[in-house]
């Protein structure tokens, strides 16, 4: 195939409330924090990454009681002294993070043509080849650290259909960037050898997600997935990322058995999505909590496969979703709050991941759901207003007494910089389509006249 298909791009609607200068002026001061202080981090998950937590973590899941005992410390760090995650783990490299700084830089380069931002995008692609999960035949990308879960430990690297997908997107934005028709001064010559090296890649992480991510009929028509390589699947959000992903590839690739495997998962985000619109995290009977970026991520990822497809039955359940997520995932001064129906006390009343895949889902709905772009609006302003930190950073959550400002890439800090960098995007295009609109107008109305 000689070159990467593009996305179809839905009708832009008019976002012009929030000035331009000041979301571009707020990405340029994260850009110079991010410089000054490097592109690695701590982590939410740092109190039970490192050998202490994870042993507590896990004696949690056995025995419920005495693993509250050896929890407890951890959990009163996280909620008056955050930056003790130092005594825990170490500031580590985050493939998620690399992915989404990679998307945001290629969306401020659409926005101002500085070949300096290209450049950037490139480099977290450069860092994504380097942290690959080792020992699996395809590309593919998990956690730096063992990660203990309800299920068992999940070990350092191990692929995630979670994580995955955000690295196909980064090399396909990337991709198509390069393949386009425009001059690039300085390193032109070399684009058409990343070009295909990205193309190469993006083919690895598809086959990786078909072949190595498992599938469990739970129908006739509808499939589960596993999480990982390893496992035995029922996770809503996991299905979602994968069915887009393959959606996706399967246009870009020109291949029908990925698009098949990919309605098959697809069918089951949509059977198991609850008569309120809601979705649970899984299907076990367990895990029943219903939080805001995990239905962030399902509607994103249905969001994509209709825009994808025009699949009627994948609207419908945005339609829902969307009413939900008004609804209920939003406090009485209609910013995000982190749930719904919680699955245990939490220790924050507002998190900056939530803020970050709204304004995203926000971005990607708006076109069919207008009463998005008042909730864009809204967040966006008060993300400006209260998230932004002296040297440039965002805090990352609003707790009970006081705030977390340790920063931390893989939560919150890259999705906020990607969805600020898309926000610029979209309104560089809806004043570019405005504009246009007004000159056609004014043609038409000279044409009458003379």
């Amino acid at each position: 195939m000689d070159s990467i298909i593009s996305h179809p791009s839905p009708v832009i609607s008019p976002i012009n409330k929030n000035s331009t200068d000041d979301v571009a002026g707020v990405v340029k001061r994260f850009i110079a924090w991010l410089d000054a202080y490097g592109e690695t981090s701590w982590d939410h998950q740092s109190f039970f990454a490192g050998p202490i937590g994870r042993r507590a973590k896990a004696l949690y899941y056995r025995h419920e009681l005495v693993g509250t005992v050896a929890v407890a410390p951890m959990i009163a760090f996280e909620a008056f002294l955050p930056s003790a995650r130092r005594f825990f783990h170490h500031p580590t490299r985050f493939p998620i993070a690399d992915a989404h700084y990679a998307m945001g830089f290629a969306f401020l380069f659409e926005v101002t043509n500085d070949e300096t931002h290209l450049r950037r995008a490139i480099h977290f692609l450069q860092e994504l080849k380097k942290s690959r999960s080792p020992g699996f035949a395809e590309y593919c990308w998990g956690y730096p650290y063992d990660w203990v879960t309800r299920n068992g430990t999940i070990k350092n690297q191990t692929p995630l259909i979670t994580s995955t997908p955000y690295a196909y997107e980064a090399f396909l934005q990337v991709c198509q960037i390069l393949e386009q028709d425009f001059e690039l001064s300085t390193f032109n010559s070399q684009l058409s050898t990343q070009a295909g090296e990205y193309k190469q890649i993006l083919q690895s992480i598809a086959r990786h997600a078909f072949k190595d991510i498992k599938d469990f009929p739970i129908s006739g028509n509808a499939s589960s997935c596993s999480y990982t390589p390893f496992d035995t699947g029922g996770i809503i959000n996991a299905a979602a990322y994968r069915s887009f992903l393959l959606t996706s590839a399967s246009q870009v690739f020109l291949k029908e058995e990925y698009w098949l495997t990919a309605e098959r998962n697809l069918n089951f985000v949509l059977q198991n999505q609850n008569p309120d619109g809601s979705w649970f995290y899984a299907v076990d009977g367990v895990r029943d909590f219903v939080d805001h970026y995990h239905t962030c991520f399902v509607m994103k990822a249905l969001a994509k496969i209709h825009a994808l497809t025009g699949h009627t039955a994948t609207l419908d359940a945005l339609r829902k979703g969307v009413s939900y997520y008004l609804n209920n995932l939003f406090d009485a001064n209609g910013l995000p709050k982190p749930f719904s129906r919680a699955p245990r006390l939490t220790v924050y009343k507002r998190e900056l991941y939530d803020c970050a895949e709204c304004v995203n889902l926000c971005l990607l709905l708006r076109d069919r759901f207008p009463a998005l772009d008042t909730t864009l609006e809204k967040v966006v302003a008060h993300v400006l207003e209260v998230w932004v930190k002296r040297d440039g950073s965002f805090r990352s959550r609003r707790l009970y007494l006081g705030w977390d400002n340790v920063p931390m890439h893989r939560w919150g800090q890259s999705q906020m910089f990607r969805s600020l960098a898309l926000y610029l995007r979209e309104l560089r295009k809806a004043t570019s389509v405005e504009s246009h609109a007004r000159r056609a107008a004014v043609h038409q109305l000279s044409t009458f006249n003379s």
